[in-house]
């Protein structure tokens, strides 16, 4: 009888397949975004991770939050005038934290290596090429602090700090963009109308959160500070001697910073856990705002599924009186409807789920995005698409089912 029934159903969709079909797109539309929206919300927290992961475990970065005013005086005395503004508001001092403060944390047993950074954007130019690039001043510690690798020539040298050499390292997308090649180790290129001689090219990092880490420029930390016009330190990164010094490197950072701004508003210090559950719980959140947009597109898709399971009960209403003129109960009536609904649904959740897949696959090959799809999204999405099919399609089953033999028998649509 199961069986019967549900061809029946079957039957009663191919009858009217244009009308079927119209009726499944809101719930392929609907399955469909949500298989890709949570994809590209998982891709993010994962491909974010990993690059926070490859930084190394020993890591703490520290940012200056303090607000600068005044004007750049130039010169090696030159600088801002940074105002630091206690926790009453009622004192206020100048507080300008230099090289030599931020390379006497290594006297601690617990920190190994130590290096400021000073970044901007500016424009650099090879010949007739030319690119707006992110620009860095680090020392040579960054390297091995950040695991950032040369695979040509050589990276920023103690030599280089000392000397405000006109010398730079640049990244493989810089390199393409300038020279289309990265074989560019001894070239010329200037920034601001400025020449540096390339002495390395970094190896690739490709993209994170939807910025390259291969469009940069590093410069020697001291000549950096003149040409961004920066002589104060904003950020500077930590490595601890061991993944077990974390804690320990961290309170001496967070205790000399204390001593200095008598403020703890004035900066972050933020270890690798730290920012591995922030990223989570930033992506938890996008994942659930994407997964609740389309949501609602299966919503409307549900809705338009009771709203034609409603027009076909009042189109097959003389169908539904002689079938229970001849014996069918309320129940097989009931059945027939949610089914029609629930396999349009249902099929409407496959085919947007395979949709889903194939436009996963065309934004991964032409947008390299790392896109993620679980189990449990596929199955969410797919056990939604079905639940639909059951809400929006027990109204009108339950409306045909309780249509009267005779008075079934005696409409005229």
């Amino acid at each position: 009888m199961l069986w019967q029934t549900f061809s029946m159903a079957l039957k009663a969709i191919r009858t009217n397949k244009v009308r079927s079909a119209l009726t499944m797109l809101g719930v392929i539309i609907g399955v469909m975004s949500v298989v890709v929206l949570i994809a590209i919300a998982q891709g993010t927290t994962v491909s974010v991770t990993e690059s926070i992961q490859a930084m190394g475990t020993n890591l703490l970065t520290v940012n200056i939050t303090t607000r600068r005013v005044g004007q750049y005086a130039g010169g090696a005395q030159g600088g801002f005038q940074i105002v630091q503004q206690g926790v009453q508001g009622a004192q206020r001092g100048t507080v300008i934290l230099t090289l030599d403060d931020i390379l006497s944390l290594t006297d601690d047993p617990n920190i190994e290596l130590v290096s400021p950074v000073v970044s901007g954007n500016m424009t650099v130019k090879a010949g007739n090429a030319n690119t707006t690039a992110g620009v860095m001043g680090v020392l040579p510690a960054y390297a091995q602090i950040r695991n950032q690798a040369v695979q040509n020539g050589r990276y920023i040298i103690q030599a280089d700090i000392e000397n405000r050499s006109a010398v730079c390292v640049i990244g493989t997308e810089t390199a393409q963009t300038l020279f289309g090649n990265t074989d560019v180790v001894g070239n010329t290129l200037h920034i601001e109308g400025r020449p540096f001689r390339i002495v390395g090219v970094l190896q690739s990092r490709g993209s994170s959160g939807g910025s390259s880490s291969d469009d940069i420029v590093i410069l020697p930390f001291t000549l950096a500070q003149r040409m961004l016009r920066s002589p104060t330190i904003n950020s500077f990164y930590v490595s601890a001697v061991s993944p077990d010094a974390v804690g320990a490197a961290q309170n001496r950072v967070e205790s000399y910073l204390y001593k200095r701004y008598q403020n703890t508003s004035s900066y972050r210090v933020m270890n690798q856990t730290e920012m591995l559950d922030t990223i989570s719980q930033s992506t938890e959140s996008l994942t659930l705002m994407l997964g609740g947009v389309a949501g609602i597109a299966l919503l409307v898709g549900g809705i338009g599924i009771m709203n034609i399971m409603l027009v076909s009960v009042t189109e097959r209403t003389r169908e539904i009186g002689i079938r229970k003129a001849v014996g069918a109960k309320r129940r097989n009536i009931l059945l027939q409807f949610l089914i029609e609904a629930v396999v349009i649904s249902g099929i409407g959740g496959l085919l947007g789920l395979l949709l889903g897949v194939l436009l996963m696959r065309v934004l991964e090959t032409t947008q390299s995005m790392t896109l993620v799809m679980s189990a449990g999204v596929v199955q969410l999405a797919v056990g939604f698409s079905m639940a639909v099919g059951v809400i929006f399609g027990l109204y009108p089953a339950n409306k045909a089912s309780k249509l009267r033999p005779i008075e079934a028998l005696r409409y005229d649509g």
